[in-house]
């Protein structure tokens, strides 16, 4: 059957490529990135739907899709009906794209993708593309029927919900000093608030004594892929202190309150992901009862 690709065209697309990852993924990956929220998240970006691709066949089924983000890190996802070859094809796309990308931006990093460890054909495919294997993230999660500590804050700080798009560019510049990077921009912001699943309440913040943003945690509830899974998940990342206020608690204090509000949500487990090399918010993680329970892979691809 012939297939043909066009580049994204908009909100009628992000349905077709929802629609494809919830029919060909298992169950139990659902909700690995990139998810329902992620999609729409990054295909809010202008950037990123300028580097969208879709594979349709005769029928305008949707066969496969790839993309490029901000970072100009790569994915691509394919019906597995569709053969190793079709695969492939979305993957040279892909991997011109990112280096087109990376060009552009004059990057110093590579771009990337990621994906877990058991999924042997993959891997073996992007190490035979010339892929490097890298640190990747842990994935953990914590059953929210167990007793949740309560926060505790240094004398002055306190917890709120954020101000939204009020105090968007505060949030980027607390983002970019904890993470010492200039990749969260105030359209990225604005990109996680403006999704239909956002929680106001959950997009938590704490405050240092006169009103600095000190650290944050966005918690989020993916009621589709709840709905879909049958599953009553809720996230409390990503989470991340300024430098100026590490070493006081605030990530736990922050993680402990997402936990109460998901809790009164109803949701049952919280999770949230980190890089292996992250070990202060893997043991802050921990430290309130969260456990690994799954490891995916990161891998570089090389800049000619």
């Amino acid at each position: 059957m012939k297939i043909e690709s066009r580049l994204y065209r908009g909100t009628s697309d992000l349905e077709a490529i929802i629609q494809l990852i919830t029919t060909v993924r298992p169950r139990q990956r659902l909700a690995e990135y990139p998810g329902i929220i992620d999609l729409q998240e990054l295909l809010s970006l202008p950037e990123v739907q300028a580097r969208t691709r879709l594979w349709l066949d005769e029928q305008g089924q949707l066969a496969g899709f790839a993309f490029v983000d901000e970072l100009s890190n790569l994915y691509f996802e394919a019906d597995p009906g569709r053969g190793s070859d079709f695969e492939e094809t979305l993957l040279d796309w892909a991997i011109a794209e990112a280096r087109q990308a990376a060009q552009e931006r004059q990057q110093s990093e590579p771009p990337g993708i990621s994906c877990r460890s058991d999924q042997a054909r993959l891997t073996a495919l992007l190490e035979r593309r010339g892929f490097c294997r890298q640190p990747g993230a842990l994935h953990l999660s914590r059953a929210l029927s167990q007793p949740i500590p309560a926060p505790v804050l240094p004398p002055g700080f306190s917890i709120r919900p954020s101000l939204g798009a009020v105090e968007a560019e505060a949030w980027v510049a607390l983002h970019r000093a904890a993470h010492g990077t200039e990749y969260m921009t105030v359209e990225r912001r604005l990109s996680i608030i403006l999704v239909d699943e956002f929680d106001p309440a959950l997009d938590l913040v704490a405050v240092a004594p006169g009103e600095r943003l000190a650290a944050y945690c966005v918690g989020t509830i993916g009621h589709r892929e709840n709905a879909l899974t049958g599953c009553k998940y809720g996230y409390t990342d990503p989470v991340a202190t300024h430098p100026d206020f590490q070493r006081r608690g605030l990530c736990r204090a922050l993680l402990c309150t997402a936990m109460h509000l998901l809790q009164e949500r109803g949701m049952e487990t919280a999770r949230l992901s980190t890089s292996r090399e992250n070990q202060a918010m893997r043991k802050a993680a921990e430290s309130v009862g969260f456990q690994v329970e799954a490891e995916t892979e990161w891998y570089e691809l090389p800049l000619l």
